[in-house]
């Protein structure tokens, strides 16, 4: 690949891996938690969670990138305490992996909270009646059975990382080298005379790496049926 793509090119290319999965493996915690809450948890204020989930999938991504600007910002409250603690998520490539997080993070939900779902409970509840705790039934009973589902709500957060754009260039810009992702750098090339060829080997990149993202997801989400139905 590095002797196809040029040095900016693969440079985009190694940063947007980068971000994608470190805003995956952050998210996936809190992730499984939100889902395990969403279908097992009966709590006051549960639709509003919801709603906060899934809001980045529904609003526009360019307001997603600007709150996270107002909200993560230097001269914002929390992003200024952040960054007396030497946290700086903006114009920053932590910044791209926190925009590429909150994007992909409906997704994740979603795919981890079906295989919740698909569990019957009355098995928790077994494990419950000889004395496990929750969060001892939830590591040795639920988790074991949704592990596909999560892997596949990880594999589709990734694949929405690595095609975010409209909240990380509004959040981070697009800077060569600090925060230019492949879809950034696809749009930069794009704006210059003679850069269709590298934003079409750009293009090819994403194309290959989202449809083997969606076909991995399917593959674990075939494998969530057989093994929750006892195939």
């Amino acid at each position: 690949m590095t002797s196809w793509l040029g040095p900016d090119e693969w440079r985009a290319v190694a940063l947007s891996l980068k971000v994608s999965v470190w805003a995956t493996l952050i998210a996936l915690p809190l992730g499984i938690l939100c889902a395990h809450a969403l279908a097992r948890w009966t709590f006051p204020g549960k639709a509003l969670l919801n709603g906060l989930v899934h809001l980045p999938l529904i609003l526009p991504p360019v307001v997603t990138g600007y709150l996270l600007l107002l909200t993560f910002g230097t001269r914002a409250p929390l992003g200024g305490l952040l960054q007396d603690l030497g946290v700086v998520f903006a114009f920053r490539w932590t910044g791209a992996a926190l925009a590429a997080g909150v994007m992909g993070f409906p997704l994740m939900v979603r795919a981890i909270r079906l295989s919740i779902d698909a569990v019957d409970p009355r098995l928790e509840q077994a494990a419950a009646t000889l004395g496990a705790s929750r969060p001892w039934v939830f590591v040795t009973v639920t988790l074991p059975l949704i592990l596909p589902g999560v892997l596949a709500g990880a594999v589709l957060a990734f694949a929405k990382a690595m095609g975010e754009f409209g909240a990380t260039i509004t959040f981070v810009s697009n800077i060569p080298g600090q925060t230019q992702t492949l879809p950034s750098a696809i749009y930069a090339f794009l704006q210059v005379p003679g850069g269709e060829a590298s934003a079409l080997r750009l293009v090819v990149v994403s194309i290959g790496i989202a449809m083997g993202a969606l076909v991995l997801s399917e593959w674990l989400a075939r494998r969530v049926a057989k093994r929750v139905g006892g195939a």
